[in-house]
């Protein structure tokens, strides 16, 4: 008989958060989470920044208003919290995996957001985030950049799964670093623009069938009266695109405009691995020997402060010059008592040897000595 390949339901949620109220919002969100649930999905996807919002206000006026970004920061989500503890129990109830868009707040400067998707467990954890990469134009003036370390796919008993944020669909290497990971399922989050329509369409089509794996497309939408006046109110062109798409690049469900809507569709991952048999681009279909992406997986923090690093386990790590010159002169001790010892045995041709690495350690203490 063989292996059997997972298959199981997926959902992909539209609708309006309560913008700029974090708390209304994730109410709303566990009362969809379990709807999906009961309706027997096992993975369930809502759009970018869903709480407390994307502040599509960014192409407006109202971008250079401290007070509205204020608003948006007050009643963004920290990783970990009440708030994401409150998300992480409606999935343990729904015994499904959550995707969902935050505005996180970064717990150091306590002045930055990130455009976040947070991952979440049937089991009740935090399983992973993802910061986008790059802020997309004005985005930049809301939220800072993300880095190559949760650039990751996750190992689950649905299949490999990953996510991107809207324009990082068109970062072609972003793509395949997932690809490379061998991404079966795909979570791609949008605000979405009206405009963006045609280029979700597209562009989510093109992931599924150039990876030759599923994805769920969740879209935002602007429903009447869900928008502050103040912040464009009904006149917010936002009128969503969810949908949910199969290997071949076709969809199974969707796609849906202008109302709010879950869609539900089968994920059947030996669908995908049938489209693999003619094109797996991060396997057979590639070709290494001519071309390779190298991923920076690093974090990169503001600052490091090595000091505060050091533990009694990691006796290696440098604090100090004088820390430096004892544990030269420790090494220097060692290497005279190996001259000693070679010099009663008579080997000279080492003695040599030691003897000049012995002056390299003196000059490296006195802080004169290089490579040359």
């Amino acid at each position: 008989m063989g292996d059997t390949l997972p298959k199981f339901t997926a959902a992909a949620v539209q609708a309006a958060p309560v913008f700029l109220d974090r708390d209304g919002t994730i109410d709303k969100a566990c009362d969809l989470i379990a709807s999906a649930g009961r309706a027997g999905a096992s993975l369930i996807v809502f759009p970018e920044t869903w709480v407390p919002g994307y502040p599509f206000w960014h192409t407006t006026p109202n971008v250079f208003s401290g007070e509205t970004y204020a608003q948006l920061w007050k009643n963004a989500v920290e990783i970990p919290s009440t708030s994401t503890s409150r998300l992480a129990q409606a999935a343990r109830k729904a015994n499904a995996y959550v995707v969902i868009g935050i505005n996180e707040r970064d717990l150091i400067s306590r002045g930055t957001l990130y455009n976040t998707l947070l991952y979440l467990s049937p089991e009740g954890e935090v399983l992973h985030r993802h910061r986008k990469l790059m802020p997309t134009f004005t985005e930049r003036t809301i939220w800072g950049f993300g880095d190559g370390s949760d650039l990751d796919v996750l190992e689950t008993p649905l299949g490999r799964l990953g996510g991107l944020i809207c324009w990082e669909h068109q970062m072609t290497l972003a793509k395949y670093a997932l690809y490379a990971q061998g991404e079966q399922v795909h979570c791609a989050v949008w605000p979405a623009y009206t405009s963006q329509n045609h280029h979700i369409d597209f562009g989510t089509r093109q992931y599924a069938f150039e990876g030759a794996c599923f994805v769920v497309s969740s879209c935002g939408v602007v429903t009447p009266g869900s928008m502050p006046d103040h912040l464009g109110g009904d006149r917010t062109p936002a009128n969503g695109g969810t949908g949910i798409i199969g290997p071949n690049g076709e969809y199974l469900a969707g796609p849906v405009y202008g109302v709010e809507e879950t869609l539900f569709a089968e994920i059947d991952l030996e669908a995908a691995l049938r489209e693999k048999h003619s094109r797996d681009i991060a396997g057979h279909y590639a070709r290494p020997d001519v071309l390779q992406l190298v991923v920076n997986a690093a974090p990169k923090p503001i600052a490091r402060f090595l000091a505060a690093d050091v533990t009694a386990s990691d006796p290696l790590e440098v604090t100090s010059v004088e820390a430096v010159v004892d544990r030269l002169q420790t090494v220097r001790d060692y290497l005279g008592s190996l001259i000693n010892r070679i010099e009663g045995d008579g080997d000279v041709a080492a003695n040599a040897a030691i003897a000049e690495a012995m002056e390299s350690i003196e000059r490296a203490a006195a802080g004169v000595w290089n490579r040359e």
